[in-house]
């Protein structure tokens, strides 16, 4: 885990840990391990016995250049686990030449269910963001993770004209890689977004990967609940992959939380309903 620094920057920077892991006794998913620290901080706000759910909180009330946040998450025999946010993630103003940074790795057991189901992380006018997501699925382990982007609120007239969004998510199969992601946006990002090729003018995007046995018999009913700015597709057997575009949040998680109920298959975390 990464440690707290014991010094700080020019200027206060916030810094934030989680190391969670889960198991199972008898068939119901425990809590096996937490470690917390900083200004990030894990809450559980339901716990039965066929599934957990967590909920990371980052009191320090966004992300700006300099900060550090670290979350692991590993769950193991045959635990399943929810993972949500308590709201959307705010990357802020940075100053020249600082970097906020989001480290989060997931590592999931032969007979586990791990859901990475973040809100969304708007970013703001200025922002610096650099975002890694590392996930590790060992045998036929489940996982589903929706990491939806925001790129300013279109209800208040905002617009992410200059800024940095370095985003990277690796899924490993058994220590193979089966799905390397990198978007990087950098510069008069509102310009990019308006190319065709790119977002054609959309200020909200989505990535989803579904890895199960089933994934492959999922795909069809995936395709009809997508709207016409969203597409669906199998890149190997057992391995879904989904991308939306939308034009503001609002739409974004209208498109988004009819195919996450649909692989969820449990109780959606209640931040998604609020």
């Amino acid at each position: 885990m990464t440690e707290l620094p014991t010094s700080l920057d020019v200027q206060p920077r916030a810094r934030g840990a989680v190391r969670v892991s889960f198991d199972d006794r008898d068939g119901v998913t425990r809590l096996r391990d937490l470690r917390q620290a900083g200004s990030l901080r894990a809450l559980f706000p339901r716990n039965d016995a066929a599934h957990y759910q967590m909920v990371l909180t980052n009191t320090s009330g966004g992300i700006t250049g300099g900060d550090r946040f670290t979350t692991e998450i590993s769950v193991d025999g045959c635990a399943g686990v929810s993972v949500t946010t308590q709201a959307a993630e705010r990357a802020y103003r940075a100053q020249p030449g600082e970097t906020g940074r989001v480290e989060t790795r997931l590592r999931v057991g032969p007979a586990a269910r791990l859901n990475w189901l973040p809100q969304e992380t708007i970013l703001f006018d200025g922002c610096a963001l650099r975002r890694r997501l590392t996930v590790g699925l060992h045998g036929p382990a489940r996982a589903l993770i929706v990491e939806p982007v925001v790129f300013g609120r279109t209800a208040m007239g905002e617009r992410v004209i200059q800024g940095v969004f370095d985003d990277r998510i690796e899924v490993t199969q058994d220590g193979v890689p089966v799905l390397l992601d990198r978007v990087r946006l950098a510069g008069d990002v509102a310009a990019m977004l308006a190319r065709p090729a790119v977002a054609d003018g959309a200020g909200a995007m989505a990535v989803l990967v579904y890895v199960a046995p089933d994934a492959d018999a999922r795909l069809a009913a995936v395709r009809a609940l997508l709207p016409e700015t969203a597409g669906a597709s199998l890149l190997r057997e057992g391995l879904l992959v989904a991308r939306c575009l939308a034009r503001d949040s609002f739409e974004l998680r209208r498109a988004l939380i009819p195919v996450i109920d649909l692989l969820h298959d449990d109780i959606l975390p209640r931040p998604w309903m609020i």
